[in-house]
């Protein structure tokens, strides 16, 4: 276990300035995948219907093969589950996303809410905890809500 929590913070630490752009790209897609898998265990009960939206988000997102979206899924699932704050996956977004890409991505973790076809309290939560922390302004976060919920067709 200890391996593996020193694997994760190898990882989550800024890459050496020598780093290759391959491995930080892996690194944004890695942050990336644990907020959407943040919004999918957020609340008590699992639908398949999460999953496949967080899925899609990635291979949206990143133009990821379906395997290579399953793997960092699971990658991402490990990470969440270790995970004691998401401050170091937001600074990764932050410093690499412009803020298109982080209202494209807020939409996306609003699909994976309303998957299920249920938004819980606490789906909310952590949905306005990342977009706060990504500095998403309120507004252009209600938006992403709302095209996510006419989407998904949620009143």
């Amino acid at each position: 276990m200890l391996r593996t929590l020193k694997d994760l913070f190898d990882r989550l630490t800024p890459p050496p300035a020598q780093a290759d752009a391959r491995e930080a790209e892996h690194l944004l897609q890695l942050a990336t995948a644990v907020m959407l898998v943040e919004v999918m265990r957020a609340d008590a009960s699992f639908h398949d219907g999460e999953r496949e939206a967080v899925l899609a988000a990635l291979a949206d997102k990143f133009a990821l093969a379906d395997d290579e979206a399953a793997r960092l899924v699971e990658l991402a699932e490990a990470a969440a589950r270790q995970a004691t704050d998401l401050f170091s996956f937001t600074s990764r977004i932050n410093e690499r996303f412009e803020m298109p890409q982080k209202l494209r991505m807020i939409e996306h973790m609003w699909r994976v809410a309303y998957a299920d076809g249920h938004l819980s309290d606490h789906e909310r939560h952590v949905l306005w905890r990342i977009a706060d922390l990504l500095h998403v302004p309120q507004g252009a976060y209600v938006h992403a809500r709302l095209r996510a919920q006419q989407e998904a067709g949620a009143a």
